[in-house]
């Protein structure tokens, strides 16, 4: 099976909403994916490249990778490394996609991330780990931040892309489902109390990613899954 499509495929505007009467932090558009070869050369299927719906129902899948998404109609290739409760639904900016929109000088469509919430009115570099989220008549939770790996580069057709990401520090959010329910394009979305801790979500990413001060700084908030707590300890001793 062939990839059917690169982002450069598609444009950049998935959804249109009427602005009038709407909140600055709502959703944009929901998105499923169109599974296709992963471009990065492995023996699967990826759902990286995610197409917009009229909505989407999200529920709690079981806690470990491999178990699949958090929305119906969804589809994870990687087994491995995605599905499961703490990557259940994965949200990203609109104005991220802009920003590299015109980085790689060409359209970047909503989902073109694999954003299931592609959202506007929202950073989620500031957002704060166990911060509760509610969004249409569902719950969810910030949960883990993404990493950059070979297929999401090979997508994008960006050499060096781990780096560039990397660099920009903005990795959209993963999200936890509190409580199941129905999102749909233009619905508001309403956060919760910032939890005490204050780790962000740039924060953890970037623990993730290399930071030693700011790994530390995750252990001793303990706001991450207890398996991404020993992947810094591993790191840091």
């Amino acid at each position: 099976m062939n990839a059917t499509a690169t982002p450069s495929d598609r444009t950049a505007s998935s959804v249109t909403a009427v602005e009038h009467d709407l909140p600055s932090a709502r959703i944009l558009s929901v998105n499923v994916a169109l599974p296709q070869s992963d471009p990065g050369g492995a023996d699967r299927l990826t759902g990286i490249d995610k197409r917009p719906q009229d909505f989407i129902d999200v529920f709690a899948p079981g806690p470990h990778y491999g178990d699949g998404p958090g929305v119906h109609g969804d589809f994870v290739g990687d087994t491995k490394h995605h599905g499961g409760a703490d990557k259940a639904v994965y949200a990203f900016a609109r104005e991220e996609l802009d920003f590299w929109q015109s980085e790689l000088g060409r359209p970047v469509a909503s989902g073109a991330f694999g954003d299931n919430l592609t959202t506007t009115g929202i950073d989620w570099a500031t957002v704060v780990i166990g911060q509760r989220v509610s969004v249409g008549t569902a719950e969810l939770e910030v949960s883990v931040p993404r990493q950059p790996c070979r297929t999401f580069g090979a997508w994008l057709e960006q050499r060096g892309w781990m780096k560039a990401f990397t660099h920009r520090a903005n990795p959209g959010s993963y999200l936890r489902v509190i409580a199941s329910g129905r999102i749909r394009p233009g619905d508001a979305v309403e956060f919760g109390l910032a939890p005490d801790h204050g780790v962000t979500m740039r924060d953890a990413f970037l623990a993730k990613m290399g930071d030693n001060d700011l790994a530390l700084r995750v252990l001793e908030a303990a706001c991450l899954p207890e398996h991404h707590l020993e992947q810094l300890r591993k790191r840091l001793s």
